[in-house]
């Protein structure tokens, strides 16, 4: 992909409020905004999304204003935290990520599926990429 479509493609999924990262040399993943609800806690919402994983695909380096929870669908994949070891998680297994932290997942072996869930600020943009 030429990288001027990959500019008009993420400034797409920035102006819908979820960031597509495509890492320098995996195959891209595509999230699709499933929910947004706004929480008891004045100003937050909880943004859901489901991230389609090719075999390889991986996020790239970002982080989340607000903490994540996620539920592996389908598929298994490495989790990279900056400050701890990587793990590899797969189809039913959940993990966390707490707001601020640079981490980065890849699928393993093959198409993996996760659904997410970003605990925000209303309007803030869910994921944002990392050097």
């Amino acid at each position: 992909m030429h990288t001027s479509v990959r500019t008009i493609l993420a400034a797409a999924a920035v102006a819908l409020g979820i960031g597509v990262i495509v890492a320098a040399q995996a195959p891209a993943i595509t999230r699709t905004v499933l929910n947004r609800a706004d929480l008891a806690v004045a100003g937050q919402e909880a943004v859901t999304a489901k991230a389609d994983f090719p075999a390889g695909g991986a996020t790239g380096r970002h982080t989340h204003p607000g903490d994540e929870v996620s539920y592996v669908v389908e598929g298994a994949l490495t989790l990279e935290v900056d400050g701890a070891a990587a793990r590899t998680l797969k189809a039913g297994e959940a993990f966390h990520v707490p707001s601020g932290k640079i981490h980065n997942v890849t699928a393993q072996g093959g198409r993996a599926v996760v659904v997410a869930n970003y605990l925000i600020k209303k309007g803030d943009t869910a994921t944002v990429p990392a050097p």
